[in-house]
């Protein structure tokens, strides 16, 4: 399988999925990307393919100042309103920010998309001090989440869960940087609606037609089979691979 790079467009019919089935992160993650850069309502963030903004909120929340950019309207149009939030169309290879304009920049489950030495080298040029990587995976030592994980294998269209490692790959060699990574573990509680719009909300699973169908109707029984008290969690652990830019 080959992965569909066409990561501008191919987000706009699961746009209304990924705002309300997707996963955040949790506290630590973001923690680890703020660590040591000082009170977070005097910096200035851009988040870059930011999607919906799940990751670009969690960092307004914390007072920082947030410049969201994405090239998808759809997924724009999704977003919730922020007042430290400010939306631009753009593109991690041509931003459209001015040299060190912001004091960081991150991406959130969005790297692998991009993942080249050009955009890296846009982000050091944007970023004064760091830019970091925000990456959840699927901890598949528990047993639903290694079994949900195994029929999201065998449906997916393309290789963009093996595009997300190398994605990893590619930032630990993040250029005149120095590198330092750490993990947060955290859960997302399901139920029935919450499995299927997870799934639905994934650009490399079937939106429609008899894979489609096949894939609900195992996810169905996948829900049966592990859920509890009408919910099942799927064991999450973010990476967090920050590159503090030596000048």
């Amino acid at each position: 399988m080959e992965s569909k790079r066409d990561s501008t467009t191919r987000f706009g019919n699961r746009a209304p999925s990924y705002a309300a089935f997707r996963p955040g992160y949790p506290p630590e993650a973001i923690d680890a990307v703020l660590a040591g850069l000082g009170d977070p309502s005097t910096l200035t963030i851009a988040d870059v393919g930011a999607g919906t903004g799940i990751s670009s909120r969690l960092f307004a929340r914390r007072g920082a100042k947030v410049i969201a950019i994405e090239p998808n309207l759809n997924m724009r149009s999704q977003a919730e309103s922020d007042p430290n939030v400010e939306w631009r169309e753009g593109t991690a290879q041509h931003t459209g920010l001015s040299d060190a304009s912001v004091d960081l920049v991150v991406a959130c489950q969005a790297f692998h998309w991009f993942a080249t030495i050009e955009v890296m080298r846009e982000f050091a040029r944007i970023a004064r001090r760091r830019v970091a990587l925000l990456q959840y995976e699927r901890d598949e030592r528990d047993a639903f989440t290694k079994a949900y994980s195994e029929v999201v294998r065998a449906y997916a269209n393309d290789d963009t869960e093996d595009l997300r490692q190398r994605g990893i790959a590619a930032f630990a060699a993040f250029p005149e940087s120095r590198i330092s990574r750490t993990e947060a573990f955290s859960l997302q509680e399901m139920d029935r609606e919450a499995l299927l719009g997870r799934a639905a909300s994934s650009s490399y699973l079937p939106a429609s037609g008899a894979r489609a169908e096949a894939l609900r109707r195992d996810l169905n029984e996948l829900f049966d089979r592990y859920a509890s008290g009408g919910r099942v969690a799927l064991h999450m652990v973010t990476y967090v691979l920050i590159a503090a830019l030596q000048r």
